[in-house]
């Protein structure tokens, strides 16, 4: 897996994880201004599979909506890492990182192991009711099939101190005192050295069956004392003696340090003494109170026009100094409010802005800041607003509002929603160039900033981490006309220890390894693109250039996105030549045509799906489907998978392209208003198959935030 990071000023990964790790510990969490489910209360326990559960056993309880949590556990030689989110009040999913000592497997002292797991809450226990909860779920189903095991599994709760636990689990959770084999005796075993990855459906809920169970007594909030009967029977590892297991019960006590981080220790299966630290994060629960944020003051009220009649005239509109004197004044509000104002067009009774947002995550912010600069600076005259969006001199979609219905709405009860049903939207048309402010066209801007590259699961060397600077530069000789660069220089670090996988397949991405050993300056990208609304809802880019590190060519991108719609249509195809190994300008012999048809669908409430399908790098085709979940103040996680007609054999380890990604505000960790982020994405392993050319600024991520969907869950900030 190949992981970047850009430290990008304040949006520091390192400081970032830092933050939120010390603010969790050592500082208080603030509520006000929380968007999302409210989080309170006790957390659920979260096991040695850092899922919700008991020890070692899953219970039926689920995280609060939208929880992140990050475990770290270790028993009997067995270190487990595990990230797990709340992907919906019932449904959540884990990421799993194992290391086992002494497990001498596929050649390896120390087996490291990838996994998937996925559960779902089927019922809830409601307050005061006698009903449990119920949940069922699937462990380690995409992966080598190690940890594989189902379970039905109920949690019923006495007051607020006493959960009991019970629960039928199958394969490792069906190993030990098994009483049959309810639906199949059939079920495939875990094979060493097999390529796992693969979705294992044959094995579900197949084979030997076995009870757990258990009992948590929480006498504080803070301590919880757990007895628990195990039904994992842990036959590989005991077999090669790993550690001894002597009893299936297993004891712990845990404390809550507070509503982020709770430690637990254990005595486990009659032999071992663990340890489990669970630190847990969400969304809604920002690192910095985001009422720190500054506040804009009341709109702008025009005068009477029967007391005030020469205010209301328009004599102004002839003035030859007016219309730039006004534009200077709105080019210096906006600015102070973090809008850059590109084009202006002022008339009598109508007037549009054209801006770029480069303050607030939430755009209906940005709309209202900029309507609350007009009614402030324009003569009373000036009935209509149009505040056209624009990104990167890509014009986007264009809000129309009245100024008397903003006056008449600002201090009613229910101002924005009433603000929201008189609002227009619609697709935006290209910048005309005499609506230009002066002296805006050409635009060069640059950075020098600190870069981190990781590579995770090598099971040599399980995380690598180069260090260096990255010089970045922009020109932009008219709007969606730019050219980008950026050169880096590696300061320190071990990538270059990285393994280089043998493939069956061109090596389009198993060659990554090759670039990392690159010690001079490098040119990791310089194009020269063009991007603009085409009208009739489409959109279109051309990219030429050192598209990625890795690859140089053209694309072409066509986007056909209704301002008013759900759903989005796009076409690209490339042609790719992949880049010499010192990442100069030079390339290698390896050249591919590839591209992409793809669907878009934004599915309300901050859930995205995408589908591309088409061909990839290494020549295959197929198809990408990808689920994404944005919250209201930024914050983002999904999941992909890509199936090719590579077979699983000429994929190698892990079978097909699967990860996880996340992007978090920067505003989260600071409570001021940033448009920039940190983020990552993480595959188990980075084969040839599926793999993607990595293009630019696609089209469909720089509308989006302008359109209706996005606006529409944003909309309860256009008065802050």
């Amino acid at each position: 897996m190949r992981g970047f990071l850009d430290f990008g000023g304040i949006a520091k990964p390192a400081i970032a994880a830092v933050t939120v790790i010390l603010g969790g510990l050592f500082g208080p969490v603030a509520q006000a201004d929380i968007i999302g489910t409210p989080v309170s209360g006790p957390r659920p326990t979260l096991n040695f599979y850092g899922t919700a559960g008991l020890i070692d056993m899953p219970s039926a309880e689920v995280m609060p909506d939208g929880e992140f949590s990050t475990t770290i556990s270790h028993f009997g030689g067995i270190t487990r890492n595990t990230l797990s989110f709340q992907i919906s009040p019932r449904l959540s999913g884990s990421f799993r990182y194992s290391a086992t000592e002494g497990l001498n497997l596929a050649g390896f002292e120390t087996y490291f192991d990838r996994s998937f797991d996925l559960r779902y809450q089927l019922l809830q226990q409601q307050e005061g009711g006698w009903w449990p909860s119920v949940a069922i779920g699937l462990q380690d189903f995409v992966g080598t099939g190690i940890y594989a095991g189902e379970y039905i599994v109920a949690s019923r709760s006495f007051g607020d101190t006493l959960t009991v636990t019970g629960g039928v689990g199958w394969g490792r959770l069906g190993s030990y005192n098994s009483f049959g084999a309810p639906f199949s005796n059939v079920r495939p075993s875990f094979v060493p050295g097999d390529t796992g990855g693969e979705i294992s459906y044959d094995q579900w809920f197949r084979g030997q069956a076995a009870f757990f169970g258990g009992i948590e007594w929480q006498p504080t909030d803070r301590l919880g004392v757990i007895v628990e009967y195990s039904s994992d029977a842990y036959r590989t590892e005991t077999a090669q003696g790993v550690f001894e297991r002597r009893s299936p019960w297993n004891f712990g006590v845990e404390y809550q340090v507070n509503r982020s981080l709770r430690l637990g220790a254990y005595y486990l299966y009659g032999s071992e003494v663990g340890v489990n630290l669970a630190f847990s994060f969400n969304p809604s629960r920002p690192v910095t109170p985001v009422s720190n944020r500054p506040v804009p003051g009341p709109l702008a009220i025009r005068p009477d026009p029967a007391e005030n009649p020469d205010l209301w005239t328009v004599d102004w509109v002839e003035n030859p100094r007016a219309r730039p004197a006004l534009g200077e004044r709105l080019r210096e509000a906006l600015e102070a409010e973090g809008q850059d104002l590109i084009a202006y067009d002022l008339g009598a009774y109508e007037a549009e802005i054209r801006i770029e947002n480069t303050r607030y995550t939430a755009v209906a912010q940005a709309l209202g800041r900029s309507a609350r600069v007009m009614a402030e600076i324009l003569p009373p005259s000036v009935e209509t607003f149009h505040i056209t969006l624009l990104d990167e001199g890509l014009a986007v979609s264009t809000l129309t509002l009245r100024r008397s219905d903003m006056e008449a709405l600002e201090q009613e009860p229910n101002a924005t929603e009433a603000l929201q049903a008189v609002a227009g939207l619609r697709a935006a048309q290209p910048t005309e160039a005499e609506d230009l402010v002066d002296g805006v066209f050409p635009r060069f801007d640059w950075s020098l900033r600190p870069y981190t590259r990781t590579s995770y699961f090598d099971p040599d060397n399980p995380i690598l981490i180069n260090l260096g600077v990255r010089l970045s530069a922009s020109y932009e000789f008219h709007p969606g006309w730019r050219i980008d660069g950026a050169l880096t220089q590696r300061l320190a670090g071990n990538l270059d220890q990285a393994r280089t996988s043998p493939s069956n397949l061109p090596p389009v991405r198993t060659s990554s390894p090759l670039y990392d050993r690159q010690t001079g300056i490098a040119v990791e990208r310089l194009t020269f693109s063009h991007a603009r609304s085409l009208g009739n809802d489409l959109y279109g880019r051309v990219t030429v250039g050192y598209l990625e590190r890795m690859y140089g060519g053209l694309s072409a991108e066509l986007l056909w996105r209704p301002v008013n719609s759900r759903l989005a249509l796009g076409a690209e195809i490339n042609y790719a030549r992949q880049r010499d190994y010192d990442m100069g300008l030079g390339f290698r012999d390896y050249g591919v045509v590839t591209g992409h048809v793809s669907a878009y669908y934004d599915m309300a409430n901050g859930y995205h799906v995408q589908i591309d399908a088409g061909r990839y790098l290494a020549g295959d085709w197929g198809a990408t489907l990808s689920i994404d979940r944005e919250f209201r103040n930024g914050w983002r996680v999904g999941a992909f998978m890509t199936l090719t007609d590579v077979s699983t054999e000429d994929f190698g380890e892990g079978s097909f392209d699967k990860g996880i990604r996340f992007s978090i505000p920067v505003t989260w960790f600071t409570g001021q208003p940033s448009r920039q982020s940190v983020g990552t994405t993480i595959r188990p392993i980075t084969r040839d198959g599926g793999a993607r050319l990595g293009v630019p600024d696609r089209l469909y991520e720089r509308v989006r935030d302008g359109h209706l969907g996005n606006i529409d869950d944003q909309w309860a900030q256009v008065w802050r």
